[in-house]
């Protein structure tokens, strides 16, 4: 294992956030707090509790995982995007190092710049309402592997887009309509019963639903399939990564 290497890609994509902090950072949080303006104080004081916890907090891990999907997929696509749109991609690959080497330096260091706005959202979160961590090392494991998971699915999209606006139609056109509607802001058990049905093909349903029961001890799908399904899609992720390199799919043309 090329430890250096990997340190290196590590490094030099971690110093991208704190030269664009103002977009890495503050901008998600700053949306964050406008959620919790609108839905938690405006909404939710007209609203009766959710599950037996108050709404300003049952939205607390929803948007901590919007903001989880969202910025892990885009940070580890346009990390991967931009060496091939530089042509410096063909340094990386002539060099001593593996691809799995490769992939643990930009997935890894999307995965991190992605817990670091998660944990700064949830110290947000504590400005506004209160709340409680029933199962705080799930909670963290849980955070890490989706975390992983999606900057890996990322990595995937930015091999595959071949132009700036693709690097956006995932986690803008995708993955933050199916968040909206996979349960962030409220309780797939409050729909009726036919879209209660519909809405468990949404993927994202049970990510919130596992992170929720983290928090609060209450989930609206059963939380051992959640986490099966969560590790068995990073499986996937981790399979098509490995038959990107193994083809040189947009990496070798």
């Amino acid at each position: 294992m090329n430890l250096y290497a990997i340190r290196a890609i590590y490094l030099f994509e971690l110093a991208r956030t704190w030269r664009t902090l103002l977009q890495s950072i503050a901008t998600p949080v700053i949306s964050t707090s406008l959620y919790f303006v609108v839905f938690g104080s405006a909404i939710g004081s007209s609203m009766a509790q959710v599950h037996g916890v108050s709404y300003g907090a049952f939205i607390v891990p929803g948007l901590i995982m919007l903001a989880l999907l969202t910025e892990s997929i885009s940070n580890a696509s346009f990390g991967i995007y931009m060496p091939r749109y530089a042509g410096t991609i063909y340094e990386v690959l002539s060099a001593p190092i593996s691809p799995l080497e490769i992939v643990i330096g930009y997935v890894g260091a999307a995965a991190t710049k992605s817990v670091i706005l998660g944990v700064v959202i949830l110290l947000t979160a504590r400005l506004f309402v209160d709340f409680e961590i029933a199962h705080p090392v799930w909670m963290l494991a849980y955070l890490l592997l989706t975390a992983f998971t999606f900057s890996l699915f990322g990595f995937i999209v930015g091999l595959w887009a071949d132009g700036w606006e693709k690097l956006q139609v995932v986690p803008a056109l995708i993955v933050t309509p199916l968040t909206f509607l996979g349960g962030a802001f409220y309780s797939i058990s409050m729909l009726p019963e036919l879209w209660q049905t519909i809405t468990l093909f949404n993927p994202v349903v049970y990510l919130i639903s596992a992170f929720r029961w983290t928090f609060y001890g209450v989930a609206d799908v059963n939380v051992a399939l959640s986490f099966a399904m969560t590790g068995v899609f990073l499986v996937a992720c981790l399979a098509v990564v490995s038959w990107m390199f193994r083809t040189g799919y947009r990496l070798k043309n």
